[in-house]
């Protein structure tokens, strides 16, 4: 009975350890979403922020002309704005740390098969042709489509779908509509659609709305669900595709489930938003360190993670200055010094 009891010991000791590293992520995400809500040109504290939740759930009395003010200013300013970046943030984080375990590279992103730059050149064109808001939404989430198609239709025409020739078909998809997107851009009106092509590629999320949301969040949250439902799955990829066999995985069901999934909410995050980079690539390696290389945890924490980031990088946009910066250009100046600061501790995975 004694000798039992040190392992016993031992694992009750590391199950709250474990759990608490779970919760962090989760924690961060919902401090940021509260500061997103409560900071902005009309600052109002977080704990009044708090008192108007509850009374708008019924559970904590307010003034009318007062729960009038906030409801219009954190509900109908601010709400669509927090919502717009935990979705993207979440989509982009978590594409990333799943095509890293797919891909078994640790400098993959969302746009290795060309969705960001099939849906940037989309979103040009649809400038280019209307300007139409809706137009560019539907060419942005459309074409980020088809250049993941062509690449993979590439990697299948000539290599079986190997993961070498996804990654190259990957890259002869995106330079084919980079080289679009460079066309677009030099036959555009320089004085009305070029500005308005270059400002959107920076990425912002001051044009995202409620309806935006209303029709992205579905599909946005079921492939971030689908896709941290796939960690075990993409574990046993992880070992090799012949070991992958053994255990049971249908490979190349799993290959294309997790890059259909990745692709669908990355070219949303493109219509809803814009050009946004270095999340995917970033904050899945922050997650490792803060719950390990396990995909079933890793893919919820890079999720969690990357709204939080994300909320933190729009912040910095909406108040830095007086006017707002693109949120692309906070998210890179955020990015360089983060990636420098886990380099050291990652690269011990690498090698």
């Amino acid at each position: 009975m004694n000798e039992a009891s040190p392992p016993s010991s031992a694992l009750t000791t590391a199950l709250p350890h474990i759990h608490l590293r779970w919760v962090v992520a989760p924690l961060l995400a919902l401090a940021a979403t509260l500061v997103a809500l409560s900071v902005g040109r009309y600052p109002v504290p977080a704990s009044e922020t708090i008192h108007f939740l509850l009374a708008a759930a019924g559970l904590a009395p307010m003034e009318l002309e007062r729960y009038a003010l906030l409801h219009n200013l954190i509900v109908e300013i601010r709400l669509p704005r927090v919502l717009a970046a935990i979705l993207v943030g979440a989509a982009l984080s978590v594409s990333g740390a799943a095509y890293q375990a797919l891909f078994r590279n640790p400098l993959v992103s969302p746009g290795l098969l060309g969705v960001l730059a099939g849906a940037s050149a989309g979103a040009a064109l649809g400038i280019l042709l209307d300007g139409n808001w809706l137009l560019v939404q539907t060419s942005a989430f459309a074409m980020g489509l088809a250049a993941v198609g062509i690449g993979v239709g590439i990697a299948h025409l000539f290599g079986g779908g190997s993961i070498i020739m996804l990654i190259l078909g990957g890259i002869l998809s995106g330079a084919l509509f980079a080289s679009l997107l460079t066309m677009v851009k030099y036959v555009a009106d320089p004085y009305s659609q070029l500005p308005a092509i270059v400002y959107w590629l920076m990425g912002s999320l001051g044009q995202a709305t409620t309806s935006d949301i209303a029709w992205a969040a579905v599909p946005m949250l079921a492939g971030i669900v689908l896709l941290c439902l796939m960690g075990r799955a993409l574990d046993a990829l992880s070992m090799g595709d012949d070991e992958a066999r053994a255990l049971g995985v249908p490979v190349t069901a799993v290959r294309l489930v997790t890059i259909a999934a990745a692709t669908l909410i990355s070219a949303l995050t493109v219509s809803i938003a814009g050009m946004i980079g270095w999340i995917g690539l970033i904050v899945p390696h922050i997650a490792r360190l803060l719950v390990g290389p396990g995909n079933a945890l890793l893919l919820p924490a890079s999720a969690s993670l990357g709204a939080a980031f994300l909320l933190f990088s729009d912040g910095l946009a909406r108040n830095l200055f007086t006017t707002e910066l693109p949120i692309g250009i906070v998210t890179e100046l955020l990015g360089i010094p983060v990636f420098l600061i886990v380099l050291r501790r990652v690269r011990r995975g690498w090698t």
